[in-house]
Order: C-alpha cells, then sequence, then structure tokens
C-alpha cells in the first residue's frame, strides 16, 4: 500500500523553511522525512508526516500550494549494498523511478526510502516478492 507524500511549493527565500515547519509544529504534525529540490527562485519540499490532513489543511491556509502524491516505502537493513539490492529489484522488472530519498528509524538499524514511481503496486509487488517490507501509513505514524 502507498504511502501518501506531501509537496509543498515554496519560495527559496529566507525563513520559508521555518515557517512551514513552525506550522506544522503548532498542530503536532511531525515530519517523518524530507527532501527539498530547489531552482533560483522556488522549490519543492516533500514531506512524509505522521498526520497529512492536519498537515494539508494547515499548509494550505497558509497559503501554500500543497500537491499529494501516492509514494513507495520500504525498509531496508541499514547496511553497504542494501538499497543497491532493492534498487537492483527495481532494475530487474523494468520499473524507473523519478527520484528517491531516504530516512532513518530511530530504534531500529533499517533505513526507509521513499520511491516515486509510475506503478506503485507494481513496485511494491516487485519489492516484496524479493523479501523487502513495504511499510504503510499506520508505519509511517508508529516511527
Amino acid at each position: 500500500m502507498a504511502i501518501k507524500q506531501l509537496t509543498v511549493f515554496v519560495e527559496n527565500k529566507q525563513g520559508t523553511l521555518v515557517s512551514v515547519t513552525e506550522a506544522l509544529s503548532k498542530h503536532d504534525v511531525n515530519i517523518r522525512a524530507l527532501s527539498i529540490a530547489e531552482t533560483q527562485d522556488f522549490g519543492m519540499l516533500r514531506l512524509i508526516v505522521n498526520d497529512n490532513e492536519t498537515a494539508e489543511k494547515v499548509l494550505t491556509e497558509a497559503g501554500y500550494l500543497i500537491k499529494i502524491t501516492d509514494v513507495v516505502g520500504v525498509k531496508i537493513g541499514d547496511a553497504p549494498g542494501k538499497l543497491s539490492g532493492a534498487l537492483s529489484v527495481l532494475d530487474e522488472k523494468k520499473i524507473n523511478m523519478d527520484y528517491l530519498y531516504a530516512f532513518m528509524s530511530r530504534t531500529e538499524k533499517h533505513a526507509y526510502v521513499v520511491i516515486r514511481v509510475e506503478d506503485n503496486a507494481a513496485t511494491e509487488k516487485a519489492l516484496e516478492e524479493a523479501g523487502y517490507h513495504t511499510i504503510t501509513e499506520a508505519d509511517i505514524c508508529k516511527l
């Protein structure tokens, strides 16, 4: 089952990231993972959070443009070669990635990777058949 990613379109200027993170924290939204891709004037802040509905509402009310995207989250071992193994599964199945980013768990010796692909179901199936555990929204809330 895919997880939800919030993409927040933000101006590339001082204080913007503080504004976003403060708005979320005031409403008890915990950021589990983030990635920022920037251009000269604007950036795309990609977030995995514990409460998508609240985050979307708070940031929309604050004037930010938000897009919700289904992405695949996969749990991999935190050791050399583990990411390469998971990516090889996708390569063998001819699954192309648009982007990915990773985050660490606080208590386990695992990393979590967020992958944006065209076909989430095929990606999840390929990874699970290869022995990888895909993560759900419920898993995100437990982190």
